[in-house]
């Protein structure tokens, strides 16, 4: 059949990057954190990440896992199958060390490496990030269960993917899930219903369910339930012994807007075989360091996705014309464009930043506040701009970007998620109100903004409205407030961020961008903003 036309005019395919070379802000922030040692291994990363890892991360994207929950013979399995691109995935991750790098080392600067090594992967699929995120953040829980844990994290610090469905002890390497939320509760863990009886031997025996129970293949999981002494955390090994497997039932996975390459499942507990980490009681506070280090992958799975969001743009506005010249050069195109990198270099310095403060936090107690801080200001504020921004960089690759051939509806799924898991907006916002109710809170923060307040003016103003809405509000009405709260104070942390550690022409422009500017959606730059300077600083390294 005869063609009608010739294709022109189109972008050609995105090309192999390695997503670390290409990234100078990246670069940047790891040496400003003291990472740069591992730039090597990052420089690795990166190249796998921008080639070999994306390409398996569309075919496991594609192809979902199934549930199996018999065998042909009627036999109780409760097996989830991955296709073979999400293990070989799993394989290279786990073998360069994702799951557990900083407790293996534990170097300085050693959570900040993870954290730009999580930021490559992440561009590349965000599926697998769930197990080895929670792998990652259970080994500070391991380490409070004693004698019990100690296999466990010999298994968990391993750099051997292995996914046979066996039990751990004739593994060669282990991943942690987690079961928190139930039918009736959701974030409000404290009102679970699931049961633990204390057997003779100091084990338990759950009864119960979860509503939402991540990476169900993963070989033991960290849960909530009620014991006598109230709720407390346990470890739950998917077999109970070399044979037989634990009374633990995958009744379905999750049916997901995005993340597809990944499971999350719904399961009811049968007599459960569990053992007890921490006091019986204080079920909240052991996981608690687990679910802050799960809440800083969060973040920083948001700043991959708008990282790669941009990339995706630029190459397509970089390689199409419209009105007579490209479209990267159109002066409206190019200020959407640079308000993107804006956004995008902000979010992931604010994310390495949270990172830093974990790495020092256990010899800094400044550090250690400011952790406490950053956690749910960085949660809040990346996860709920990711969306907005993948959104409109959509919208520069027009209708093409819309279509499942493309990267951009995958990426348009996956942004939404991180802003729930872990903790909604709302959760984020209750929880930095109670970190600012030590007094001193505030003032690890002014001391961090310290520069930026004496450059700016309006930065100066909207950390004293911060400051004036603590000491006016309290109650109902501070609550009510925490969302302008903890959105000011996430943005004034970027812009300072941007100020020590970016070129002054990209700290200007975001300060009158977020702090000064109108808001609302991207692009809405001052006239006078450097925008080629902004966009070439976020092209692809050459």
């Amino acid at each position: 059949m005869a063609a009608s036309h010739q294709v022109t005019n189109q972008p050609p395919p995105f090309p192999a990057l390695n997503l670390y070379r290409a990234d100078r802000p990246l670069a940047q922030a790891v040496a400003a954190h003291g990472a740069a040692w591992a730039e090597p291994d990052l420089d690795a990363y990166g190249a796998l990440a921008g080639g070999e890892l994306m390409a398996l991360g569309e075919v496991a994207a594609r192809n979902r896992p199934r549930l199996h929950s018999h065998d042909r013979y009627g036999h109780r399995i409760d097996f989830v199958e991955y296709d073979r691109a999400y293990h070989e995935v799993m394989s290279i991750a786990v073998g360069h060390g994702l799951h557990c790098a900083p407790w293996r080392n534990g170097r300085a600067g050693a959570h900040v490496a993870r954290a730009a090594m999580e930021y490559l992967h992440h561009q590349a699929e965000p599926g697998s990030n769930c197990p080895l995120t929670m792998t990652y953040a259970a080994i500070p829980v391991l380490r409070q269960a004693g004698a019990m844990g100690e296999d466990w994290l010999r298994g968990a610090l391993s750099a051997t993917y292995d996914p046979t469905d066996a039990h751990h002890g004739d593994k060669q390497g282990l991943l942690i899930g987690m079961g928190m939320t139930e039918k009736q509760g959701g974030s409000d863990v404290r009102s679970n219903a699931t049961r633990a009886e204390r057997q003779a031997d100091g084990s338990y025996l759950l009864t119960g369910h979860k509503w939402f129970f991540s990476a169900p293949m993963s070989d033991a999981f960290i849960v909530l339930a009620q014991a006598d002494g109230g709720l407390s955390c346990f470890l739950l090994p998917r077999w109970r012994d070399a044979s037989e497997r634990n009374g633990l039932r995958l009744m379905r996975l999750k049916d997901k807007l995005g993340n597809h390459a990944n499971a999350s499942s719904e399961a009811e507990f049968e007599q459960a075989l569990a053992w007890r980490i921490g006091e019986e009681g204080r079920g909240i506070a052991t996981i608690l360091q687990m679910v802050a280090l799960t809440r800083l992958d969060c973040m920083v799975g948001s700043a991959a996705l708008m990282r790669q969001a941009l990339f995706q743009a630029l190459h397509h506005t970089r390689n199409r014309q419209a009105f007579g010249r490209l479209l990267i050069r159109q002066p409206l195109m190019a200020a959407v464009l640079a308000d993107l990198a804006l956004e995008s270099e902000a979010a992931m310095r604010l994310s390495l930043r949270c990172a830093a403060a974990i790495d020092a936090a256990a010899v800094d107690p400044a550090e250690a506040a400011l952790a406490r801080l950053l956690t749910p200001i960085g949660k809040f504020w990346i996860c709920k701009r990711a969306p907005m921004l993948v959104n409109e960089a959509l919208e520069c690759l027009g209708g093409i970007g819309y279509v499942e051939e493309g990267p951009m509806a995958r990426l348009y799924r996956e942004a939404p998620l991180n802003s729930i898991w872990e903790g909604c907006g709302n959760i984020q916002c209750l929880d930095l109100l109670r970190a600012l109710r030590d007094p001193a809170a505030l003032a690890v923060v002014e001391g961090v903004l310290a520069p930026l307040a004496a450059e700016f003016p309006v930065a100066r103003e909207r950390l004293q409205a911060c400051r004036s809405l603590l000491q006016s509000a309290a109650g109902d009405r501070l609550e009510a407030s925490a969302r302008v709260l903890t959105a000011t104070l996430a943005q004034l942390l970027q812009a300072g961020l941007l100020y020590a550690q970016a070129p002054a022409e990209v700290a200007s422009a975001f300060v009158a961008a977020r702090l000064a500017g109108p808001g609302g959606c991207h692009g809405q730059l001052p006239a006078s903003t450097p925008l080629q300077a902004i966009l070439e600083r976020a092209l692809p390294a050459s």
